[in-house]
């Protein structure tokens, strides 16, 4: 079982930052690859980035809607994946919830994933 509790949530105007951090616990992090995925009212939930983060590589996945805008990091000393947002727009207002699939699942699709956090509110006014 993996745990995951996300914090960072909160009210921006937009062209602002925020970082959302998911904090892990449970079986081994590094065993598994962490997504961020986002959910507006009314619709889909959907992908937003992902990380597999190896002792020997790092790699990153980004949904088009974030690129430039967006960076996943991991800290697998604490166990924790990191969403930074910057240039934030009305339109990323949503649930942003952490994820975490098996390696080498597909990540941007949210039937990979098999623990989720509860998410945090990330409301961009303009």
């Amino acid at each position: 079982q993996v745990q995951l509790v996300e914090s960072g949530g909160g009210l921006v105007q937009a062209g602002g930052s925020l970082r959302l951090s998911c904090a892990a616990s449970g079986r081994t992090f590094s065993r598994y690859s962490m997504g961020w995925f986002r959910q507006a009212p009314g619709k889909e939930r959907e992908f937003v980035a992902a990380i597999v983060a190896m002792t020997w590589s790092e790699n990153t996945y980004y949904d088009d809607s974030v690129k430039g805008r967006f960076t996943i990091s991991s800290d697998n000393a604490k166990n924790t994946v990191y969403l930074q947002m910057n240039s934030l727009k009305p339109e990323d207002t949503a649930v942003y919830y952490c994820a975490a699939a098996v390696i080498g699942a597909r990540l941007d699709v949210k039937e990979s994933y098999d623990y989720w956090g509860q998410g945090t509110q990330v409301t961009v006014s303009s």
